[in-house]
């Protein structure tokens, strides 16, 4: 198979080194890792099963490569490419190019062993940096508004520096959680909000996700058996639990993800609350943060075991508040384990 890579992840995953200007190619049984003399020592360092070549034109060492190797079909995910750079790379050239969509990504949808517990860790210092900053809030979070609160949160998930972030965190209080992606204000914590926590941290490259809806009193805590004093809240926050819990005590290998989808919003949906959930139940999670599968009403993907994706119900009226519950599970012989738990 003929293939070429310029996304870092999926660069990384086949030779264990990526950088910011680098192509991997794939040419039948050889392999070449070509990116520009910055990245040189560090390339012949931690790349593996590649010949590292070094240029400040890597588009045209790649083609020259295509066209001395008379390859005549190459893969590649028009994803990972620009316009300028794929017709830079394509024109004055015999070889055909075929569309591989997420093709990277559907090689690594099963994790080996090694992956997963990477993804472990990453998970298990997730839960932990939760624990750490919810203590935190208990003592010093009281006045500050999001953005100091999104400040502090990364703070805490990087082990002050140590390890990168999984993506930029949301920390969000009653209303703002109402949005699922919701951007930091200036509203101000106090006792008895509500505060949506949704963060994760890489290891060894590997993400973790999770999210957290907490009451904000004197005895706070990111487990998922909160207790507000709204009825009203109680309510749904216990409708959204049971959603996550079933799902996951529920799902079984060999289930379509429209099965385990459905498990979850059934459950919501049921209780009067399915015009409240507005996204999918869950997401692979891997190298990227958002990998495959996709665990949605329209995915026909059969669960494997070695599949990682999140679980992640939700409701959320607008302008009130939003209710999350997310946790990153395993498939391990034929059912699902809380990663980091």
């Amino acid at each position: 198979m003929n293939y070429i890579l310029k996304n870092e992840n999926a660069i990384f995953y086949e030779c264990g080194y990526s950088c910011d200007h680098a192509i991997y190619l794939k040419l039948g049984s050889e392999s070449f890792f070509i990116t520009d003399g910055r990245y040189e020592i560090e390339a012949k360092e931690y790349a593996r099963g590649v010949d590292i070549l070094i240029d400040r034109d890597i588009i045209n060492v790649a083609k020259n490569l295509i066209r001395s190797n008379n390859i005549k079909n190459i893969i590649f995910d028009p994803h990972e490419w620009s316009v300028a750079d794929f017709t830079s790379i394509s024109s004055d050239i015999e070889s055909l190019f075929h569309v591989g969509h997420d093709f990277s990504r559907k090689k690594r949808i099963i994790k080996n062993s090694s992956e997963v517990n990477k993804l472990y860790q990453a998970a298990k210092l997730g839960a932990n940096a939760f624990d750490n900053f919810t203590a935190a809030l208990q003592s010093n979070g009281i006045g500050l508004d999001e953005f100091a609160l999104t400040y502090h949160a990364k703070e805490h998930l990087s082990y002050r520096g140590i390890y990168d972030l999984s993506f930029e965190p949301i920390v969000a209080i009653n209303a703002n959680a109402a949005k699922p992606h919701a951007m930091s204000t200036y509203d101000v914590l106090k006792h008895n909000d509500l505060l949506l926590i949704d963060a994760g941290l890489k290891f060894e490259r590997y993400c973790s996700d999770r999210t957290r809806t907490i009451f904000v009193n004197h005895e706070m805590h990111s487990g998922t058996m909160q207790h507000f004093n709204s009825s009203r809240l109680q309510k749904v926050y216990d409708i959204v639990r049971k959603a996550h819990d079933e799902a996951i005590s529920r799902l079984r290998s060999g289930m379509k993800s429209c099965e385990v989808d459905a498990i979850a919003r059934n459950i919501i949906s049921d209780a009067g609350y399915g015009d409240y959930f507005v996204h999918s139940t869950g997401h692979g999670v891997g190298l990227d943060i958002h990998e495959l599968p996709i665990i949605s009403s329209k995915s026909d993907t059969i669960i494997e075991d070695g599949m990682v994706f999140t679980i992640e119900p939700g409701i959320y009226f607008l302008n009130e508040f939003g209710v999350r519950i997310e946790d990153t599970i395993a498939i391990k012989d034929g059912r699902a384990e809380i990663l980091g738990a």
